[in-house]
């Protein structure tokens, strides 16, 4: 199953950059991952609460990093393995420069099996891409907090990220509206 799009955060490309590659950060604004613990030079071992419908469980697996050039590109491979089947993928980030803003487009493949599997590749690319929406969403308040640390010379306060409201600022977004 192969998923693409592009996202705009407003944040420059390094600050973008500096972010996407930091496992604190990774931990925080990847939606259900519980815990990523460097094994290697950018590979890490993750575990993950995933599921798409009824079906959940908690795979446990790798990611790496590759074909990193800063602060424009790189690569990641996910592999997992949970009571609901497997998870294997990859796939490539571009940062596009645009002044103050950066356009994220991001490509990949991934393979599902398993339980997980059952509920058809409809819903599981519809659950990916809203899993997307919510990574990215995190990751541009990830974003406003740094900026907010450097303009102020305080320490970073990581903003806490309550899935619900991150999945309604990801609804605006996506239908231009006012959920205010």
């Amino acid at each position: 199953m192969k998923i693409e799009g592009t996202h705009t955060i407003h944040a420059t490309r390094e600050r973008l950059w500096k972010l996407m590659i930091d496992p604190d950060v990774i931990r925080r604004v990847v939606p259900g991952l519980e815990s990523l613990e460097e094994t290697s030079d950018g590979t890490y071992r993750m575990t993950m609460k995933a599921g798409v419908g009824a079906i959940k469980g908690v795979f446990n697996g790798t990611i790496s990093l590759a074909e990193l050039r800063e602060p424009e590109h790189y690569e990641m491979m996910v592999d997992g393995k949970g009571t609901a089947g497997f998870v294997k993928g990859g796939g490539a980030l571009d940062l596009i420069d645009q002044g103050e803003a950066t356009q994220v487009n991001y490509a990949g493949s991934v393979n599902v099996g398993g339980t997980i599997a059952s509920v058809g590749q409809r819903m599981i690319l519809s659950s990916a891409r809203m899993m997307a929406g919510q990574f990215f969403t995190a990751l541009e308040a990830e974003a406003a907090a740094l900026e907010t640390a450097e303009i102020t010379g305080q320490d970073l306060v990581p903003p806490q990220h309550n899935i619900f409201l991150t999945f309604l600022r990801w609804l605006k977004r996506f239908f231009r509206i006012n959920l205010s």
